[in-house]
């Protein structure tokens, strides 16, 4: 098959790969299923959909249709070829106004269309909690809905037609048609024709019209993605004269799965965008019951959300960096929490419609707190609901909420009852499932947690399933509300329709997929539910079902990963939900590769899937030098985004710490890679030559000759050395400032010391000025380099030796402050994993704080303020550190720029910068580097005037921001120390 893959790959219109990494990349979704694609495909245009269908045919192999991966059934997994639409089929079409209507390839982002749409008064109504990376045309095969389908429906009631690729090649497209242009279509000679007339044929019978109204769900529950919707053509004029419904069989492939086409352009119906004034009443609940009798009593009210979160995704949120500031409104421990929104046009109606609600809440008296949010409050709130899938996949250990029965929906009259029932079904099995999501539209994602590494679990992710289907089907409800069949719930179908309803779905996917093409084993061919799990390869092999102690941690790693399990279970920690692959236009800066290169292999969740794959093998057969592994890892920055904005806090740059050591130990470092790692060392010895070092440096031609030994790209400038360094340079003279009776350390790493010595000088003298004692630490490496190389070993002697000679520096009342973001986050970050000492460093990163951290909290408690600063003004664009916006908050600088009355400072929404330590000034990472600048950073400092200030506080940020802009950076600390005023 290789060779047959190989031959294609000449022809095919698009990009072929099938070697281990992409297998290995694209053998999950966000479910709990893996198995091997033969082949990852990502076609250009739809002749390269058509060349694939025709390779399937004549080959016997198969087609998985794929956008963001982040379904939860297993509906992207497969052995054929993962078809992934994600990279090249991303087009706005067109928009028109008039009719309120979008035409997309299925690759474009559901929220990203809408920031398009946004002008024009329009949105698309849908709304998933993965809106900021999944894309239409995977609304489309699951028949999504989110919060919004109370009161904009699903995503079935929004599609208008679709332009498909069927199994023989043809190319169709279907929309609404009159019963007219229906009896025209049955007398096509094509697949066309054969589909219109077998449907039209079957659904005319009035007893396969009977038997489907009998056994599908009500049609009531407008969350209904059980088999394939033929309920929903019914209630077209073809089949019943009280309608005046065209018939449309967009209907139909709308949470098809894609297993009977190849979607390639998708027209949706769009909203007026809401009504602009709005609110956000936060009930609390002792108890899930009187939470549940709480929803139908607010529904009866014109909502906009009705969404609840239980205390399990409460809890989680408390050990998560991120989420845990949303947590605001939550008073004590409720059991549960709805999230009940409402609109309107104006102020006063708003007001009537809160009074209104909370009257009949406070009537029920089933609530123990009320909370009105407003504003950007509601937006956060909404945020922490949506961070509940990610937020389960952060649970230590092997126990998991496991997707399987998440999805059921009923009618909202049946919701408390049903909602008794399975907790009391839970109760039996030794359950405390997890409840949240969607209270309004009757479905709530309800999740066991087992641990599926044991075979006793696995038999009971089995039974409970089965239990669960047997009570939908008892309050004739949806199996599946949104998240579709797939496999973990497609073996359930014929129970929950009926072998005749079962047989009618079977015809209808031969009639379209003769050939079974289009996505198998899902729907009306259903693999086995609890096969081919993600946990079943690593439980064939030798990884232990209980949680390994730390002395076993440690003999298989350097670094110490006990508060994930070990590496193994930090790599299962991502459940594949795919926050990491939202893009630069959205919020945050997770992960900034991937905005780049849009690879999956550069995503967290490529990363963590290629280390869990090596890391499920025997012991001996784990090859951290494997093409697959240096590849996934290749462009990791180590921002450590991953470690806060992805809910499940994979911590993807300290894993690629470990595997780099990994690596080392198994094939000797390059040259370029130690002269990196070990910079400062060599930075050391050139400062005692500074002049010539820097002549060296700016001359082309030994300049050149540097930068090839040392693996750096020729576009690169070399940072300079300072003349004078700080801890030789200057004399250490205390301004004499009002005296604060407050002391600080204050930590001068090794970037300030010898590259930068005057924004030493500039720490020193803000803070001695402002009144501080200041103590000063010049002779340590904060073994940054060591880290980010892998250089482990040695890291962790210089952590150790750092660590003795500060423990007894550093306490509450005298802390360590730093100013490259860095060095000091380091502290409070890597030396816990690494020291000998953890107590000794565990107490020093309490007390470590970054100079802005310092100086906020300062201000904060009153001890500084506007008057110590010049009153004169001062526009300034700052740009933050990636280590500060994973491990602390922006939130510090733009506070302590603020300080000076006039001054006018804005945040930069970048991301990450692109030079990332070293890794911009690597040859082989350059163009990546500048690529990652340019998305954000580099253009917003090109608009900037020149009399804007510019300002960032990572050495490696402003190096970056010289190299691309010809723009000088300064750091915070330098503004504040100009602006000091001192008497």
């Amino acid at each position: 098959m290789n060779d047959l893959l190989a031959a294609f790959a000449k022809e095919f219109e698009g990009d072929l790969f099938y070697d281990t990494l992409y297998k290995q990349l694209y053998a999950t979704d966000a479910s709990v299923y893996r198995k091997l694609p033969l082949a990852v495909a990502f076609p250009k245009n739809k002749e390269g959909i058509q060349q694939l269908i025709k390779f399937a045919s004549e080959n016997k192999t198969s087609l998985i249709p794929r956008t963001a991966g982040t379904s939860l059934a297993g509906q992207c997994v497969g052995e054929g070829i993962v078809v992934d639409v994600s990279k090249y089929f991303t087009q706005i079409l067109s928009v028109d106004t008039q009719k309120k209507t979008v035409t997309v390839q299925p690759g474009v982002i559901r929220d990203e269309l809408n920031t398009y749409l946004e002008p024009y008064g329009l949105f698309f109504g849908p709304n998933t909690s993965t809106s900021n990376r999944c894309m239409i045309g995977g609304m489309v095969g699951n028949n999504s809905s989110g919060t919004t389908s109370i009161q904009y429906g699903v995503t079935r009631d929004k599609v208008l037609s679709l332009e498909t690729v069927l199994s023989n090649g043809e190319v169709v497209t279907f929309s609404e048609i009159t019963s007219e242009t229906l009896q025209n279509k049955l007398k096509l000679p094509t697949l066309e024709g054969q589909l219109y007339k077998e449907l039209y044929s079957k659904l005319s019978e009035e007893n396969i019209q009977q038997e489907i109204r009998k056994e599908f769900p009500k049609p009531s529950i407008h969350r209904r993605n059980t088999g394939y919707a033929v309920d929903t053509l019914l209630d077209s004029e073809a089949f019943s004269t009280e309608s005046n419904q065209p018939f449309n069989l967009c209907k139909l492939l709308c949470g098809s799965e894609g297993t009977l086409t190849f979607t390639t352009e998708i027209t949706v119906q769009l909203d007026d965008l809401p009504p602009a004034h709005t609110a956000m009443i936060a009930t609390q609940y002792n108890t899930l019951d009187a939470c549940m009798n709480d929803v139908v009593v607010a529904m009866r009210h014109n909502l906009y959300t009705c969404e609840l979160m239980d205390d399990v995704i409460l809890d989680c949120t408390k050990n998560n960096k991120t989420y845990l500031p949303y947590r605001f409104f939550i008073q004590g421990t409720p059991k549960a929490v709805l999230l009940l929104e409402l609109r309107d046009t104006t102020p006063e109606g708003l007001e009537t419609q809160i009074q209104a609600l909370q009257q009949n809440l406070t009537q029920s008296g089933l609530s123990d707190t009320q909370t009105v949010l407003r504003g950007e409050e509601i937006t956060l709130a909404l945020e922490l609901r949506k961070a509940g899938l990610g937020l389960l996949g952060n649970m230590v250990g092997d126990r998991k909420a496991v997707a399987c029965i998440e999805d059921t929906a009923v009618a909202l009259e049946d919701l408390p009852a049903y909602i008794k029932e399975f907790s009391a079904l839970m109760k039996k099995f030794g359950q405390e499932a997890v409840y949240y999501a969607h209270a309004g539209a009757g479905e709530l994602h309800l999740r066991p947690i087992l641990n599926l590494k044991k075979k006793e679990d696995v038999a009971l992710f089995r039974e409970i399933t089965t239990a669960v289907a047997s009570l939908v089907k008892h309050y004739q409800g949806s199996f599946s509300g949104e998240h579709g069949d797939g496999i973990v719930r497609a073996e359930f179908l014929k129970g929950q329709i009926g072998e005749a309803n079962f047989a009618l779905l079977q015809q209808i996917k031969h009639t379209f997929d003769p050939q079974n093409i289009f996505n198998p084993g899902k729907i009306t061919d259903a693999w086995p539910m609890d096969e081919s799990l993600r946990t079943s390869y690593a439980l064939s092999h030798t990884e232990p079902v209980e949680v390994p102690s730390k002395k076993q941690v440690e003999k298989k790693t350097f670094l110490n990963f006990s508060d994930s399990g070990g590496l193994l279970r930090l790599a299962e920690k991502c459940n594949g939900s795919g926050d990491c692959r939202k893009t630069e236009h959205s919020h945050g800066m997770l992960c900034p590769s991937y905005h780049a290169t849009r690879n999956e292999k550069d995503t967290t969740r490529g990363r963590a899937n290629v280390l869990r794959e090596l890391l499920s093998q025997e012991p001996s057969a784990f090859d951290y030098t494997a093409p697959a592994v240096q590849e996934a890892f290749d462009l990791c920055v180590g921002c450590k985004a991953c470690a806060t904005e992805c809910p499940s806090n994979v911590d993807m740059a300290t894993a690629k710490m470990e595997v780099l050591f990994q690596q080392h130990l198994r094939k000797k470092p390059s040259r370029a890679t130690k002269l990196l790692g070990k910079s400062s060392l060599y930075t050391q010895q050139a400062s005692k030559y500074p002049r010539l070092a820097n002549f060296l440096f700016r001359n082309p031609i030994s300049s050149s000759i540097i930068k090839k030994y040392s693996g750096i790209a020729p576009q690169r400038s070399l940072p300079l050395l300072s003349i004078k360094t700080f801890d030789k340079g200057f004399e250490h003279k205390q301004y004499q400032g009002v005296k604060q009776n407050r002391s600080v350390v204050l930590f001068v790493d090794e970037f300030s010391n010898y590259l930068e010595a005057d924004l030493a000088k500039d720490a020193f003298q803000l803070l001695s000025g402002l009144g501080y004692d200041v103590g000063l630490i010049t002779s340590l490496d904060s073994a940054r380099a060591l880290l980010s190389k892998g250089f482990l070993k040695e890291a962790k002697q210089t952590i150790d030796a750092n660590i003795a000679h500060l423990q007894h520096q550093v306490s509450n009342d005298t802390p360590l402050v730093g100013i490259e973001p860095s060095a000091i986050l380091g502290f409070r970050d890597e030396y816990v994993r690494l020291a000998s000492d953890v107590e000794a460093a565990t107490h020093i990163a309490k007390h470590t704080l970054l100079i802005e951290e310092f100086l906020a909290a300062e201000a904060q408690a009153g001890r500084i303020g506007p008057q110590h600063f010049t009153q004169d003004p001062l526009t300034l664009k700052v740009h933050v550190h990636c280590h500060q916006k994973a491990l602390s908050t922006q939130k510090v600088t733009f506070d302590i720029l603020n300080l000076p009355l006039n001054y006018k400072p804005t945040l930069i929404p970048s991301g990450c910068c692109g030079m990332a330590g070293s890794f911009g000034y690597e040859q082989e990472h350059y163009a990546v580097s500048m690529q990652i600048g340019e998305l954000k950073l580099l253009p917003a400092v090109r608009k900037a005037g020149e009399d804007v200030v510019i300002v960032a506080n990572g050495t490696s940020c402003r190096h970056q921001i010289k190299d691309g802009t010809g723009r000088e950076a300064v750091h915070p600390v330098t503004v504040l120390r100009k602006a000091l005023v001192v008497e």
